[in-house]
C-alpha cells in the first residue's frame, strides 16, 4: 500500500493515564483510565473513545462515498460507534464495536445495502475484519 496520508501521534506519561499529542498539535489530550477499568475516570478521554470517534467518522465517510457512487441520497445520515473493551479467554483484553447508522426518512433495505457495502470499503472495517467483532445496526 502506498500511503496517501499519514497521521502520527505520541503517547507519554502513564499509558492510559498519560497524554497523547499528534505531530501537528491538533490533537493534544490528557488520558484517564475509565472507572469501568478500575481508574478514576474524569474529564479526560481514553483510547476507546478515540477509536470510537475515528471509526464513526471513517465509516460515515465510507457510507457517503458508497451512497454517491450508487447515486443514493442519505441526507441527515449519522454513524455512532460504541467500542467495548473486556477480558478475553486467553488472559488478554479485546475490543468489540457496534456501529449504528441512522438515515432518517430513507428506505431501510437501501440503507442496509449501503451499510454493508461501506463495511467492505471503510479502512477501519478492513483493518479490524477478523480481529474484533463488529456489529452493524441500522436504526
Amino acid at each position: 500500500m502506498q500511503a496517501l496520508y499519514e497521521a502520527e501521534a505520541k503517547a507519554t506519561g502513564d499509558g492510559r493515564g498519560g497524554h497523547v499529542r499528534s505531530s501537528d498539535g491538533v490533537l493534544d489530550a490528557g488520558l484517564a483510565v475509565p472507572k469501568g477499568l478500575g481508574g478514576p475516570g474524569g474529564d479526560a478521554t481514553n483510547p476507546e473513545q478515540l477509536f470510537a470517534a475515528g471509526y464513526a467518522a471513517c465509516f460515515h465517510g465510507a457510507l457517503q462515498l458508497v451512497a454517491r457512487n450508487e447515486k443514493a441520497k442519505i441526507p441527515g445520515s449519522e454513524v455512532s460507534a460504541k467500542v467495548g473493551i473486556g477480558a478475553t479467554e486467553g488472559g488478554g483484553y479485546g475490543l468489540a464495536v457496534t456501529l449504528t447508522v441512522s438515515v432518517p426518512d430513507s428506505d431501510r433495505a437501501v440503507v442496509e445495502d449501503l451499510v454493508n457495502k461501506a463495511h467492505q470499503v471503510c479502512p477501519y472495517s478492513v483493518a479490524t475484519r477478523g480481529n474484533i467483532d463488529v456489529e452493524l445496526v441500522v436504526a
